[in-house]
């Protein structure tokens, strides 16, 4: 393991980070801030509470999620993405530097990124509403596995895309969709049983469950079934990832 090829990606893209803070950090927390304001304040003032919780409280875990999840998408496509785009991913790629170390070094930014952000998140979430997190140590391990899973699947759409335009392609119009599908700001027992059922093939219920178990104790899916998808998505995304360097696919021509 070539440590420190690791730690010169990984520092470069942290650099990169705080370089454009602005962009990077604030602008989430502002837009999240706005979502406590308009969700918390005005449909929260007609819905006092969610399966015994606030529903200001109760949306506090799918906006982290919400986050999370486009931040270490957007961070780890653009890393990937970039040093295709001007010509400088041959220079790593020639250097003695193996898939798994180019990979440590731009996952573990891009989720390094997404954690702080969630984080920071979580902290600004304590000046709207009263927060009792049951199971830290779960939340935590969540969080994490959030960040890291979905830093790889920007990782294969950066080596996917072929512009600017389509790294937001699927953040836009796939996950994001998703995420407000899936349960961020409401429970899924308060959709009809024929919306129920259907919400069930959206895999990020299971994760924003999972992470919404670990504040409050309560969850819409079994908690067993939340660790095996964010499990399985881990691992289908590693996988794709093993297959583009064995194959070449788009980093080599």
């Amino acid at each position: 393991m070539n440590l420190t090829a690791v730690r010169a990606i990984y520092t470069f893209e942290m650099a990169r980070f705080f370089r454009t803070l602005l962009q990077s950090f604030i602008s989430p927390v502002i837009s999240t801030s706005l979502y406590f304001v308009v969700f918390g304040a005005a449909i929260g003032s007609r819905i006092d509470q969610v399966e015994g919780v606030s529903y200001g409280a109760f949306i506090v875990p799918g906006l982290i999620m919400l986050t999370v999840m486009t931040q270490g998408i957007s961070n780890a496509s653009f890393g990937i993405y970039f040093p295709k785009f001007i010509g400088t991913i041959f220079e790593l790629l020639s250097a003695p530097v193996n898939f798994l170390e180019i990979v440590l070094g731009y996952v573990g930014a891009a989720a390094t990124k997404a954690l702080f952000i969630g984080i920071v998140i979580l902290g600004t979430s304590a000046f709207f509403v009263d927060l009792n997190i049951q199971h830290p140590l779960a939340m935590v391990a969540f969080l994490l596995l959030t960040c890291i899973s979905f830093a790889l699947f920007g990782f294969i759409i950066g080596i996917w895309a072929g512009n600017f335009e389509q790294l937001q392609l699927i953040p836009l119009l796939v996950i994001t969709p998703l995420v407000f599908l899936g349960g961020s700001f409401y429970s899924i027992s308060m959709l009809p049983p024929v919306w129920q059922t259907i919400t069930m093939f959206n895999p990020v219920v299971y994760l924003i469950s999972g992470f919404r178990w670990s504040f409050f104790g309560q969850a819409d899916v079994p908690i067993g079934l939340s660790l095996m998808a964010i499990a399985l998505f881990t691992a289908i995304c590693l996988g794709l990832i093993w297959l583009i360097f064995r194959t070449g696919y788009r980093i080599r021509s």
